[in-house]
């Protein structure tokens, strides 16, 4: 993985272009600051373009350049019209369909472009790359359509409504207003472009789309992991649960990095427990799976997303479009880097591990409001039976948890011929990708539920209180959200918990490094 080469301070990012750390991509992502090119990287653009200048005037056929696309690239382009040409391709190609990609997602995607296009082997001037940034940095963002994209040749769709609003064709948004693409670019200082020879096929073919996407699933997948460690352990204490499964011997045995790790948090969180102090003497042999299991369980979904993040920071870095242009060479290379394999493998395991933390998640849920296991009122609410409690927030849970089971069906296994069996074999990785944050926010719920609950459940074990962490869970809950006594109007509480959980109100409690701080 490249080493973190840039520069903060005051919200300004240096980017090295090929050498953006993942904690950089989540802070374009999350913290717009204002962004730069590195000084001395427009030299490798002006020779890469250049080279694609000096190889047309020998008139060597050269793919996206001086032909056709895709099963039309037997057809030789005049060179009269090599300016059109580029421009029709970014037209045809503008076949998007679905909601927009929301703001955060095409500033990642613009400075993502930027970064694969300034390494010098794109062809393209450095103008066309500042242009990508100036937009970033002014907030005005093209419109692009979510859905259209097989993920080969790259992102076509989805990037060819992006390059389009270059040229001052389609729609733009500036602080939540659509509008035309040629008032867009006339606020962010900019006029519409005339794309030169292989700039238009440099821009649309990428993986970019796919691998926002994909990064996106990943942040959001590690923030809720992150809370279901506090969570699972806020259970075990209401469940008054053992804690022998997480001594380090057991995990050192094991020897998965991930699950060990886990496992000390777990130490971590339930040091000091009065608790389990006041209940040493009546703990079970051993507790459900769903308790006993979490650092084997959270501690493969902590390896899964720690190898994400090593794919992901890769392609984030890669030059994925085609033809390559190698400048010291004088040659223009065709191949197939706009492949998103490797995307979509790890979209589907992203997938996966967003999927288990719900379902560990909803089955210690299951375990809380049976009072037969848990030991605790049924459905965590006094006067049962006359109160439903949290009957129906466990069925909620259950549904969300079902849900994410389907959409965790691999997308890379599947495959589409397209361009009349040109294209025989594509990843799927964008519509892979694009499901996470839907698994992610589900999972996100499933996991504000069980702090719900298990806060609920501790609530009856006073004057007992948790170990200090998981006391101070319980306490920034509370400040939000009231004991449940009777029923009430269930959905605030679920919504203020989970809007706390996604600002990070856990975070701080977990002793974990960040997987993508890096």
């Amino acid at each position: 993985m490249p080493e973190e080469a840039h520069a903060r301070g005051n919200g300004r990012v240096v980017i090295e272009p090929g050498a953006v750390a993942l904690s950089t991509w989540r802070e374009i992502l999350r913290q717009p600051p204002v962004i730069f090119l590195a000084p001395g990287a427009h030299a490798a653009m002006d020779a890469s373009h250049r080279t694609v200048r000096d190889l047309i005037a020998t008139g060597r056929p050269i793919y996206g350049v001086n032909t056709g696309f895709g099963k039309l690239a037997s057809v030789r382009i005049d060179d009269a019209k090599l300016v059109e040409l580029q421009r029709n391709l970014i037209l045809s190609h503008c076949a998007g369909t679905g909601e927009l990609l929301d703001d955060a997602l095409v500033r990642l995607i613009l400075v993502m472009k930027a970064n694969a296009l300034a390494q010098g082997h794109s062809g393209v001037r450095w103008q066309l790359v500042d242009a990508l940034l100036t937009l970033a940095n002014a907030g005005v963002y093209p419109c692009i359509p979510a859905k259209g994209s097989v993920g080969a040749s790259g992102d076509l769709a989805p990037l060819a409504h992006m390059a389009a609003a270059l040229i001052g064709v389609g729609d733009m948004r500036h602080q939540g207003r659509v509008m035309p693409a040629v008032e867009g670019l006339g606020r962010a200082g900019l006029a519409p472009m005339t794309l030169d020879p292989k700039e238009g096929v440099a821009l649309i073919n990428g993986t970019q789309v796919s691998t926002a996407l994909a990064l996106h699933g990943l942040f959001l997948a590690e923030d809720v992991l992150r809370a279901a460690l506090v969570t699972g352990a806020l259970a075990l204490e209401a469940c008054r649960g053992s804690d022998v499964a997480f001594d380090a011997r057991i995990h050192a045995v094991r020897r998965h990095r991930g699950q060990q790790v886990v496992a000390a948090v777990y130490r971590d969180l339930l040091a000091a427990s009065p608790i389990r102090a006041a209940n040493r003497g009546n703990l079970k042999v051993q507790d459900p799976y769903c308790l006993r299991c979490q650092p084997q369980v959270m501690g493969a979904c902590l390896d899964t997303l720690r190898h994400i993040g090593d794919v992901l920071a890769s392609e984030a870095n890669a030059v994925s479009d085609n033809p390559l242009v190698f400048a010291t060479d004088a040659d223009v290379l065709s191949g197939g880097n706009f492949h998103a394999a490797p995307v979509a493998f790890v979209a589907d395991m992203a997938a996966l591990a967003i999927c288990e933390i719900g379902s560990m998640s909803e089955r210690r849920q299951a375990l809380l409001v049976d009072a037969s296991l848990s030991g605790l009122p049924a459905f965590l609410v006094e006067n049962s039976g006359m109160n439903s409690g949290f009957m129906i927030a466990q069925v909620t849970a259950a549904a969300l948890t079902s849900e994410n089971k389907m959409l965790a069906h691999p997308a890379s296994v599947d495959s589409i011929p397209t361009s009349a069996n040109q294209e025989d074999h594509v990843s799927m990785a964008c519509h892979g990708a694009y499901r996470l944050m839907q698994m992610a926010d589900n999972a996100a719920t499933i996991v504000a539920l069980e702090w719900l609950a298990a806060a609920q459940g501790v609530d009856f074990l006073r004057p007992l209180t948790p170990a200090p962490p998981l006391a101070e869970a319980t306490r920034r809950l509370r400040q939000e959200v009231a004991h449940l006594d009777d029923d009430r109007f269930l959905a605030p509480d679920i919504a203020a918990a989970k809007r706390m959980l996604l600002a990070g109100a856990l975070a701080d409690l977990v002793t974990l490094p960040l997987v993508t701080n890096r």
